[in-house]
């Protein structure tokens, strides 16, 4: 049995998110703590929804980049801190669902950019989490910032 006040690694944490490919945009968690997380991904050129959006210029769809920022800002996020405030077992019967955002876009991500998501807590209680996102292209360019929400719902 676990017990509450457990620190996971990065790579345990990015192990713990429930999406798989093709709807995983998150390559790899750079920092986690009790407070933020930081990680990135790239947008592979090869991805089913560039070719719809938009032909011969395509385009990552808003809410691809906000999915991306939710996995790492809510959800990611929202697993370790339940894993601090209750153990695995309560991570593993947890599914963490993003609820809202207000967030504003100044950026576009092109096919085979490389970005950075950095999320900061605002708070975490009674399994809801808040987080102040941001998306950075490599050259430091945001692409999306805001705030989003997400709460934990039992598996059923």
């Amino acid at each position: 049995m676990s017990q509450p006040g457990l620190i996971l690694t990065p790579a345990e944490v990015l192990g713990l998110l429930p999406q798989r490919d093709p709807f995983l945009f998150v390559d790899e968690i750079l920092e986690v703590d009790d407070d933020h997380i930081v990680a990135r991904y790239r947008f592979r050129p090869d991805a089913d929804f560039y070719r719809g959006h938009f032909p011969g210029h395509p385009v990552t769809p808003g809410v691809i980049l906000l999915e991306s920022l939710a996995q790492v800002g809510v959800v990611a996020l929202g697993l370790y801190q339940i894993a601090r405030g209750q153990g695995m077992e309560a991570v593993e019967s947890a599914l963490a669902l993003f609820t809202d955002a207000n967030v504003e876009f100044s950026g576009i991500v092109s096919p085979g950019d490389r970005v950075t998501i950095r999320a900061k807590k605002v708070f975490f209680r009674r399994g809801k989490i808040r987080s102040e996102a941001e998306m950075t292209l490599d050259d430091g360019t945001v692409v999306i910032s805001g705030i989003i929400s997400g709460i934990g719902v039992p598996k059923t």
